[in-house]
């Protein structure tokens, strides 16, 4: 039986849609398509789903974990490679590119570690390993 319908795009509620869409692309490939103060940009993700980012004045981040305002409501798991010393150097580039690292605890015991996108939603690099 084919599907009823297909995924169209990942929306992010977000203070300043393009920024967060630059974060992205910076860490996903694409090329954010929005014009000057636009409250809604697109980021085609090369091989992945759309990203969409919608302007929200008054966003109040999820916690992670569960906290007193938001449940975590969605989060994006990303490959950040096969070894240890591919995912560090993800890791570093995407601090750099303005995460704040959430839990980098026992990475070992679990091949992932969450962090936070510069708007506040969770994200987690994944280890993945392959055959």
């Amino acid at each position: 039986m084919a599907p009823v319908v297909r995924v169209r795009s990942v929306v992010l509620d977000c203070p300043d849609p393009q920024a967060l869409a630059g974060f992205y692309a910076a860490l996903l490939g694409g090329t954010p398509d929005a014009e000057e103060g636009d409250d809604w940009v697109v980021l085609e993700v090369p091989g992945g789903p759309r990203l969409s980012f919608q302007q929200v004045a008054d966003l109040t981040p999820p916690e992670w974990p569960r906290g007193d305002r938001n449940a975590q409501q969605f989060h994006l798991d990303l490959d950040a490679g096969a070894t240890w010393e591919e995912f560090d150097a993800v890791h570093e580039r995407v601090v750099a590119l303005g995460a704040r690292p959430l839990d980098l605890e026992d990475r070992e015991k679990k091949d992932f570690q969450v962090y936070a996108d510069p708007a506040g939603h969770p994200f987690c690099l994944c280890r993945i390993e392959r055959p």
